[in-house]
């Protein structure tokens, strides 16, 4: 076996490289599952994949994690992970090797089902189990699918067709790969899961004052398609029609610099904070009157279900799966790019406070009525023992 590499916080991080004969006997009686994620850098996939991993019945299944760069703040997550880079390319040495690499690791370590749960890893980890013969392959749209190129849609749809089922967190990505040619049996939905501390009432971490209101946006600066930009030309309006506010902006990225640029130039008074990443987002969202997502594409946005399991009202662009999460009970839904119709909504909102806490009691039940841990880890398990039973793997404990 290859010698473990630094991982953050003692993470066991090893090159995918196993030796068959480490493989425990007595632990087969379980089907191995593997779960393969790209990266553990922050973002909605990464903070599912961890999720899930953490509250998989290990009564059920022996658990195994992959990813292809063993990198970014979730790692200090999970206990141990095992790396299959593509050094760069999908189509050089590396990605060769750690196709094989993955093969090998399916067989030693009789899994029972591969996960594959984002688009480079339906990219690797389909053939892969393909070639191992492994029982139960699951393919992931995590994504609505409009940002891929003809080229990468071509291919992960390859991927999908070897697939036993594809889950897609969103109604809105499951009819995106039908429209596309994808059996509708081999599609599921499985909404996104939050952890119970998403739901408690949590202290302000931004001082509540009075006559202060305080509008947010949680999402990472590193794509165009989150329109942080058309957030600060929204809040430019509504700095017009309430002298007493302030936006909030949670997340970190390469367009950070030139965001903070842009609020420096719509709302020189400082109206806008940039608070970066943070670990306490149940807290940030309880300082919070209006959370904002005016993405121009989304399948199911944590940052959404994250606002209403705190209780806050969501205004988000009509797009992808936010029609299934947004509506006028729980908050208000604009035409994608719209700034104008942006500040109108959240002027609405923001000028009705009866009708906002009851929004936000109403966010608040739906969450929880549809968005918990136990509700996707139990939907996932069913559909892992469905897909096994298919098959004729005995599933349960001391199968």
């Amino acid at each position: 076996m290859a010698p473990p590499s630094a991982g953050k916080a003692g993470v066991q991080v090893v090159s995918g490289e196993s030796d068959p004969a480490k493989s425990s006997i007595a632990s087969q009686a379980l089907p191995g599952l593997f779960l393969m994620i790209d990266s553990l850098q922050t973002g909605g996939s990464e903070r599912q994949f961890v999720a899930l991993s953490q509250s998989v019945d290990p009564k059920s299944f022996r658990l195994h994690l992959g990813c292809i760069q063993a990198r970014g703040p979730f790692l200090e997550e999970v206990s141990a992970i095992e790396q299959f880079p593509l050094g760069g390319s999908l189509y050089g040495w590396q990605a060769g090797r750690s196709l094989l690499n993955l093969r090998r690791h399916f067989q030693s370590h009789h899994i029972a089902i591969a996960h594959a749960f984002d688009f480079y890893t339906n990219l690797l980890l389909v053939p892969a189990a393909k070639l191992a013969r492994v029982p139960v392959i699951v393919g992931s749209q995590r994504q609505l699918g409009d940002l891929l190129t003809v080229a990468q849609s071509r291919s992960q749809m390859m991927m999908f067709r070897w697939c036993d089922a594809v889950v897609c967190n969103s109604r809105a990505a499951a009819d995106w790969l039908v429209e596309r040619g994808l059996p509708e049996r081999k599609v599921r939905l499985i909404w996104n899961g939050l952890p119970e501390q998403a739901f408690a009432q949590a202290e302000p971490a931004l001082p509540r004052k009075p006559g202060l209101l305080r509008v947010g946006m949680v999402a990472r600066m590193n794509t165009r398609t989150k329109n942080h930009s058309l957030f600060l030309r929204a809040a430019a309006h509504l700095r017009s029609e309430f002298p007493q506010i302030e936006f909030v902006l949670v997340g970190d990225g390469p367009l950070r610099k030139e965001l903070e640029a842009e609020a420096a130039r719509l709302a020189p008074d400082g109206a806008v904070r940039f608070l970066g990443d943070r670990q306490d987002i149940p807290a940030i969202l309880a300082s919070l009157d209006v959370s904002v997502l005016p993405s121009a594409s989304e399948s199911l946005s944590n940052a959404i279900i994250e606002s209403m399991a705190a209780g806050v009202p969501v205004v988000a662009s009509r797009v992808g799966g936010n029609a299934e999460l947004v509506n006028d009970e729980r908050g208000a839904l604009v035409p994608a790019g719209d700034e104008i119709g942006l500040s109108a909504a959240v002027t609405h909102l923001l000028r009705s406070s009866e009708s906002l806490g009851q929004m936000g009691r109403n966010c608040r039940q739906f969450a929880r009525e549809h968005f918990t841990l136990e509700i996707m880890r139990r939907r996932y398990e069913e559909l892992y023992a469905e897909l096994l039973a298919r098959k004729h793997w005995p599933v349960g404990p001391g199968s």
